[in-house]
């Protein structure tokens, strides 16, 4: 269970492995006296070790030395989510931010530099993961395990974490190809700070990446077996149907049919099924029933307390005339909003399609300041509340959206945030699908996308409606702040060029193009100083 999950994780926070500095080469080494030696001695060690490579998805620097501390960032909010969140949805239409930390205001202007902090945050935390994940796969090696006299049913189950951490390292890559293109590359074959890494093309990355998923795919758990949170074959058949749909971007080779197999499986043998109500996903106790969620990052506000996750997503959005009560939260951090970008995707008539949570009440459609958090219409979608939606009064504070999650102090969120989910699944079968991918079919995929539909209480397609603009719409729909966007505008050939414009896209207010090699964010200036390995992204 998630509890359990976690309670490992916060066992954990205290071992070795910390990334020490953004600008060192990316020497990852560890700094305290804990010795590898001593870690991996036993069964249990090695259950520590593999609950911190999953913990470092949710868990920030303030938990102390260990637990991947980024330079020029505010530790407490360096999660990988936060971070990625904001490359993925502040760049797009999907969403914008009223604050003006430095380099934060970049994304939606789309004009950031190789200096940006949290392009430079983002680069490290998924680095510092990987560095976590090839440490403990270089020491749960056949023969480490023997040298270290651990056999039988511990052995076996040391051999289960290790191709988690192969999954959870390629995801890592994966990011960082979509997101940087050609990365600095290491794995467990070179020892920890032994050399400084090569730099990888995209092209090689994305069949690094394949060729590692395939090779965990058998030794990862059947769908739903594993206990929550952690990777199974489903997770590992969802990723690649994501790199798959995205190859053209990645090699300049389309791979749909590749795409169709994979979403395919996820949907006719992971064993999901869409929850009833759409509203419903983004709540405090979404680890419970949950058929759609295929892999997540867990969050609960007692054990992952920092101010990244779904605690920034959840609070973030919470200003105006919002009341925090029906977030489930003590406060509203007034900073985020969408565009009308998004909100056009549905109809004139929001009620039409129970996806479109908007608080419009106190907001404008129109950003004229971006600064100003009632322009632009707030979100509504996580909601730190159980899903029975029963009111509940505790310490005199009315929570009319139903009760809150487990921090009582209405700091911390509960939510799960979903890496992958069903409906995802039924868009890239049907994106492949009309891409011209075989293995599937225009109904199939027609009757998938009405699934969605049909959930949000929104009027039913025909075949003849499943145009590719038509599923970049659907996709808005049904994954918005989910960390998809960027990713599917790049697909379209959307996200730089002036096809498709948006408030503020290029810090014009009505939108304007910007250079095409944005499409991809720049390795950050200390590495490309420190490593001479490094070349940085053209024209950065």
């Amino acid at each position: 269970m998630k509890k359990n999950f976690l309670k490992i994780v916060t066992v954990t926070l205290s071992l070795s492995l910390a990334l020490v500095s953004c600008s060192d080469k990316l020497n990852l080494a560890p700094v305290n006296d804990i010795t590898a030696a001593q870690v991996y001695s036993s069964p249990e060690g090695y259950k520590q070790a593999f609950a911190k490579v999953y913990g470092s998805f949710a868990t920030t620097g303030n938990q102390g030395a260990g637990s991947g501390d980024i330079q020029g960032i505010d530790p407490g909010f360096s999660d990988f989510l936060r971070l990625f969140w904001k490359a993925q949805e502040l760049s797009t239409d999907e969403a914008v931010v009223g604050w003006g930390d430095a380099g934060l205001p970049d994304f939606h202007k789309m004009n950031w530099s190789a200096n940006n902090p949290f392009i430079k945050g983002l680069y490290y935390r998924s680095f510092y993961q990987i560095t976590l994940a090839n440490d403990f796969i270089r020491e749960s090696s056949d023969s480490k395990l023997a040298s270290r006299g651990i056999s039988g049913t511990d052995a076996d189950e040391i051999r289960k974490y290790r191709a988690e951490a192969r999954f959870l390292r390629a995801f890592q890559y994966w990011a960082l190809m979509d997101l940087f293109g050609r990365p600095a590359f290491v794995t467990d074959a070179e020892a920890m700070g032994s050399s400084l890494p090569k730099q990888i093309s995209r092209t090689d990355l994305f069949n690094y990446v394949v060729t590692e998923l395939k090779a965990v795919e058998t030794l990862l758990a059947d769908p739903k077996t594993n206990e929550y949170g952690r990777a199974d074959k489903a997770a590992a058949w969802a990723l690649l149907a994501r790199v798959y749909l995205n190859s053209r971007v990645y090699t300049g080779t389309e791979r749909n049919t590749e795409a169709i197999e994979y979403a395919k499986k996820v949907i006719t043998q992971g064993g999901y099924s869409l929850l009833a109500d759409y509203t419903k996903l983004m709540r405090a106790d979404n680890h419970v029933g949950n058929t759609e969620a295929i892999f997540t990052i867990n969050y609960d506000g007692l054990k992952t307390q920092n101010w990244g996750g779904v605690t920034f997503l959840t609070h973030a959005a919470v200003g105006g005339n919002m009341s925090a009560a029906e977030f489930g939260i003590n406060s509203g951090w007034g900073g985020l909003r969408t565009t009308k970008g998004l909100v056009n995707l549905f109809p004139s008539n929001l009620s039409a399609d129970k996806r479109a949570q908007f608080h419009t009440s106190g907001q404008s459609l129109e950003i004229g300041e971006i600064g100003k958090f009632t322009d632009g219409y707030a979100i509504t979608k996580y909601r730190n509340v159980k899903r029975d939606g029963i009111p509940v009064t505790i310490n005199n504070v009315l929570y009319p959206m139903g009760a809150p999650g487990s921090d009582a102090s209405g700091n911390h969120v509960d939510i799960d945030f979903p890496l992958f989910r069903l409906a995802e699944m039924y868009l890239i079968f049907a994106e492949a699908v009309v891409r011209g991918g075989t293995g599937g079919t225009l109904a199939e995929a027609t009757t998938f996308i009405n699934n969605l539909r049909t959930r949000a209480q929104a009027a039913s397609i025909n075949s003849t409606d499943l145009t590719l603009n038509f599923i970049l719409a659907e996709r808005g729909r049904e994954l918005y702040w989910e960390g998809h966007r960027r990713t599917d505008l790049v697909r379209f050939d959307r996200f730089t060029t002036a096809t498709y414009l948006w408030p503020w896209k290029g810090n014009v207010k009505d939108g304007a193009a910007v250079e095409s090699w944005r499409n991809v964010y720049p390795i950050p200036t200390d590495d490309i100083t420190a490593n001479p390995n490094l070349t940085q992204n053209p024209n950065y």
